[in-house]
């Protein structure tokens, strides 16, 4: 049967370009389109990177109950569609979905078959070297090592937890959890 996979994680995780490569590697993940109730911006279409609605069509989303997680940023709201996610895993593929630890938390709250994975590196000092490394200016570095910090603080609802210190491992044990559902 196939199931939803949420991955959470900080920036500077990796998990960028450890789902990429499992993504490559998989024939059987799903693809599911965000929905958002912001304009499109020029050269947009609907259903290609978003489903646009407008407020009212948000609206309804909502009242529905078809929003297994909503969030709002920089004015604009942004969700994930249950029938969309249940589209995929009704066709037989399971559903990978990289979301903020808010935003995994929501869909476990509303979907609780869902398997939550975790995943920064292990060792503090690798996530503070790739901060450093990306750096514009030094203040940034302990704002962003206290963000990670409550992330995984708010991260304990979830099933697994995967270590990214090596991102070839990482893809590894990605894998190993989909193949295990």
């Amino acid at each position: 049967m196939a199931k939803l996979f949420v991955v959470s994680g900080p920036s500077g995780a990796g998990l960028k370009e450890i789902l990429g490569k499992v993504l490559e590697q998989r024939q059987d993940i799903g693809y599911v389109i965000p929905v958002t109730a912001r304009k499109m911006k020029t050269g947009e279409e609907n259903g290609r990177g978003f489903y646009f609605y407008d407020l009212e069509g948000w609206q309804a989303l909502k009242d529905s109950g078809d929003l297994l997680e909503a969030t709002e940023f920089a004015g604009n709201d942004y969700g994930t569609s249950r029938r969309l996610v249940g589209e995929q895993l009704q066709s037989g593929k399971n559903v990978l979905l990289n979301l903020e630890i808010e935003r995994a938390a929501q869909i476990k709250a509303n979907m609780p078959e869902a398997v939550c994975i975790y995943m920064e590196p292990a060792d503090p000092a690798i996530l503070r070297a790739r901060y450093e490394a990306a750096a514009r200016s030094p203040y940034e570095v302990p704002v962003r090592m206290e963000q990670a910090e409550k992330q995984r603080e708010k991260a304990g609802f979830c099933d697994r937890f995967v270590p990214t210190d090596d991102p070839e491992q990482a893809v590894q044990a990605l894998n190993a959890f989909l193949d295990e559902a």
